[in-house]
C-alpha cells in the first residue's frame, strides 16, 4: 500500500490534536456577511514581556488605562492569536497561517482548530498575509518544510514580501527581531513559486480589498470584507491599549510613529463606515465592533 502525502499529513495532524488534549483548537466566532462567513480560529496565546508593548508609553498615564482593563502593568501579557477564516461558496481563503511549531509553546494550535472544524488543509483554497511576523507566517510550512496548504494560492502584499526577502534585512531590523526576518526569508523562498503579490486597494477575491496600513511592518495590510467587516491583522494589535490611547506609540511596531498614525486613520474609517472588526490579538474570539469614546475607542465583542 503506498501511503500517498495527503494521508500522511492528514495522520500527522490527528496526532497533533491528540497529543495536544486537553488544548484543543476550536472555532471561537462566526461573522455572517451574506452569502459569506469570516471564522476566527485559534492559534493559542503568545507570551510577551509587558514592555515589548507598554516601554515607550507615558508611564503615568498608562496607569490607570491599564487599571480599567485588570492588567497587571508587571505581569506577562499572553495575546491570543486569531486565524480568520472566509468561507464563500468553493473559497476557503485562511488570513495568515499563524505560527507553526518553531516559535512559542503556547501558539502552533492552527492544525487542532482547523481539525476541530472539520476543515483538511488541502481544502483551503487561499492563504492570504497580513504581514511576515512569526505569528502570522510561520505556520505556512509544515513538519517537512513542505507549505502545509499545498493546494492554496497564497497572497501577500509586494511590499511586504519584498522587505522580507530583502538581505539587507536581517541587519537593519534589529538583533531583538533579526530571528523574524531569517525565518521569514526562509519560508517565502519554499513558497514564492506559488505566492501572488498584491498591493494598496487589490480586489484579491471577490468583495476582499486590501489596504496597506504600514507601520507594525513596512508593508502590512488590513482586508476590508464586502465593506461590511475589516480584518486588522496587526494594524491594530491589541484590545486595550491600541483603541482606548490608538494615538500612543507601541514597542510592538516596527515603526511606532507610522503606526500610531495607521491606527487612527484605521479607525476614523472604521467608524465612519460602520464596519465589525477582526483583530488577530483581541479577545473573545476577536470579532467585534469599535465604540468611538470621548477619548479614544473601545472594543466591543461579539460574544
Amino acid at each position: 500500500m503506498q501511503i500517498t502525502r495527503r494521508q500522511l499529513m492528514a495522520t500527522g495532524t490527528a496526532l497533533l490534536a491528540t497529543s495536544a488534549l486537553p488544548r484543543r483548537g476550536w472555532t471561537q466566532t462566526t461573522l455572517a456577511l451574506g452569502d459569506a462567513e469570516l471564522i476566527t480560529l485559534s492559534d493559542g496565546n503568545l507570551e510577551l514581556p509587558a514592555d515589548f508593548i507598554f516601554g515607550p508609553m507615558p508611564q503615568e498615564e498608562l496607569g490607570p488605562v491599564l487599571s480599567g482593563f485588570g492588567i497587571d502593568r508587571g505581569a506577562a501579557l499572553t495575546p491570543p492569536c486569531n486565524v480568520t477564516l472566509l468561507r464563500r461558496g468553493d473559497t476557503l481563503a485562511l488570513f495568515d497561517a499563524g505560527s507553526g511549531l518553531a516559535f512559542q509553546p503556547g501558539v502552533g494550535r492552527l492544525p487542532e482548530a482547523l481539525d476541530a472544524a472539520g476543515i483538511d488543509p488541502f481544502d483551503i483554497t487561499h492563504v492570504i498575509f497580513t504581514h511576515g511576523h512569526p505569528d502570522h507566517l510561520w505556520g505556512v510550512l509544515d513538519d517537512f518544510d513542505e507549505p502545509f496548504f499545498p493546494d492554496a494560492e497564497h497572497m501577500m502584499g509586494a511590499v511586504e514580501f519584498d522587505y522580507w526577502m530583502d538581505d539587507g534585512t536581517v541587519a537593519s531590523i534589529g538583533a531583538e527581531r533579526a530571528a523574524f526576518a531569517v525565518g521569514a526569508q526562509r519560508r517565502l523562498e519554499v513558497i514564492a513559486d506559488r505566492m501572488t503579490r498584491i498591493a494598496d486597494g487589490d480586489e484579491v477575491l471577490p468583495g476582499v480589498i486590501a489596504a496597506l496600513t504600514p507601520g507594525h511592518t513596512p508593508g502590512h495590510l488590513a482586508f476590508a470584507v464586502d465593506g461590511r467587516a475589516m480584518i486588522l491583522g496587526d494594524a491594530i494589535g491589541n484590545d486595550h491599549v491600541a483603541f482606548a490611547r490608538p494615538g500612543w506609540i507601541s514597542g510592538s511596531d516596527q515603526d511606532p510613529a507610522m503606526a500610531a498614525q495607521t491606527r487612527l486613520a484605521l479607525f476614523d474609517r472604521i467608524t465612519a463606515d460602520d464596519m465589525a472588526v477582526v483583530g488577530f490579538h483581541c479577545g473573545h474570539g476577536g470579532i467585534g465592533r469599535v465604540e468611538r469614546l470621548s477619548e479614544g475607542f473601545a472594543f466591543r465583542p461579539a460574544t
